[in-house]
């Protein structure tokens, strides 16, 4: 877990300080530092070529490029104060400026963009169609106060019609998009399900970040394959018998299967009594369940969809996927911002974003990650907070349409209230994480 949000932080660090670091360069400007990760008092490597001092901090939370003549995070005004120099950040136009300040961010953008195209390219895009749910599905507590009972097929969400199984976009359009109605198929009825503002919130709760709100419902069809030590195989199960009851109790389902399991509390190597349908036969097995208290079988999936694309054809795919990517967190930002959603709840530091990566090393999930964060630090460096790229721009736009530049002692008071401001929601996101694992 660690690993990968190292890697994936590494990646985005240095591209983004790149994009800040070649204009600089081509602009005639003096690049002193290039750093990955922040240094304070001490740095874990560092080296000098062509003048500009390139290392690797030990402090994870970002990186910068100090280019001369510029107030960055370093606060060196002493440098400012001087007589101004030919290749100084200050001295080159405005256009030039903003040209470095967007550059980062441009990157970011642009970054995900192609990660997003070739995952769309390579993997293509795998989903299970709704009309393929042919047994509904099981709902978790959530979706039984939404009104969902098991068996339910919803269909449409606000406006918004799901082709695809999918409850995260169910989430999204309430939480994000205000549906307040979901319609489902329900023994053959359309049924619309009224959802209270109440329970919009409490959907967005950080609690719920990751709770499904229902899931496909399946027969327990064993699978063809089986784990590698598996005491229901070693007793005679075989694959495509389907598992109908656990120690006398009815099974119709998988989730069934699984809640007795927990139910009952059956501990580790215990024996228990599996039923299943083998053909016409009805046949029973008794065996102990293995250390970790489960009995070594994997159900049947239910038939999911895979749509390819050639690269070409990728392209508009994974450019709308980023657009609504940006357009969806623009959007919680905003409620944010306005209180209809609550900080506290859906803000996180990098272990909150180190937990997405999970433990276990995916490609895919890796670089399906690294991609939503490129677009998410491109937009976040956009908002105009002084000491992010942001403020800068937000400065030199002003510069280019008032013809002047504003006062130096009021950028760099900006500059550190700025400055305060993000160590304050920093320390503000790491503290919820502390406080949500501790307690």
């Amino acid at each position: 877990m660690a690993g990968q949000l190292i890697l994936s932080l590494s990646i985005l660090v240095v591209l983004h300080e790149m994009g800040h670091f070649f204009p600089a360069k081509w602009f005639g400007m003096k690049v002193e530092k290039f750093y990955l990760f922040f240094d304070p008092y001490f740095e874990i490597f560092k080296t000098e070529y062509k003048g500009t001092e390139y290392g690797v901090g030990w402090l994870p939370l970002g990186g910068y490029v100090k280019i001369a003549g510029m107030m960055d995070e370093s606060f060196d005004t002493d440098q400012l104060e001087g007589e101004m120099q030919d290749w100084e950040f200050r001295a080159k136009p405005a256009w030039q400026r903003l040209i470095v300040m967007i550059g980062g961010v441009t990157v970011n953008f642009i970054l995900g963009f192609l990660i997003y195209w070739m995952l769309t390219w390579h993997y293509g895009s795998q989903y299970l169609p709704t009309q393929n749910a042919e047994f509904g599905i099981v709902t978790d507590s959530l979706g039984q106060v939404m009104g969902l009972q098991d068996g339910d097929l919803p269909i449409a969400v606000g406006d918004l019609e799901m082709e695809k199984l999918n409850s995260g976009t169910a989430k999204i359009e309430i939480i994000i998009n205000g549906a307040r109605t979901l319609t489902v198929k329900r023994n053959g009825q359309t049924k619309v399900l009224n959802i209270s503002d109440e329970l919009a919130g409490d959907l967005s709760k950080y609690e719920n970040n990751r709770a499904s709100l229902y899931a496909a419902r399946l027969p327990f069809v064993v699978a063809e394959e089986f784990p590698d030590k598996s005491p229901a195989k070693d007793a005679g199960i075989q694959s495509g018998d389907k598992v109908i009851s656990l120690n006398g109790e009815a099974t119709d389902y998988f989730h069934d299967f699984s809640k007795r399991i927990r139910e009952k509390d059956i501990t580790p190597e215990q024996e228990v009594t599996v039923q299943v349908e083998r053909g016409r036969d009805t046949l029973d097995f008794t065996f102990k369940t293995s250390k970790q208290g489960l009995i070594g079988a994997f159900v049947v999936p239910l038939v999911s969809e895979t749509e390819t694309y050639g690269i070409g054809e990728s392209i508009p795919i994974a450019w709308d996927r980023s657009i609504g990517f940006l357009s969806t967190q623009i959007k919680a930002f905003g409620k944010m911002f306005t209180g209809e959603l609550k900080a506290k709840d859906n803000l996180g530091s990098f272990l909150t974003i180190g937990k997405q990566f999970g433990g276990t090393w995916i490609w895919q999930r890796f670089w399906e990650l690294t991609a939503a964060l490129s677009l998410i630090l491109g937009f976040i460096n956009l908002v105009p907070i002084p000491m992010l790229d942001g403020g800068h721009v937000m400065f030199l736009l002003y510069e280019i349409i008032a013809g002047r530049k504003p006062n130096e002692k009021f950028q760099e008071y900006a500059s550190y209230a700025g400055f305060i401001l993000l160590i304050g929601l920093m320390l503000f996101a790491v503290g919820l994480d502390i406080w949500r694992n501790l307690f």
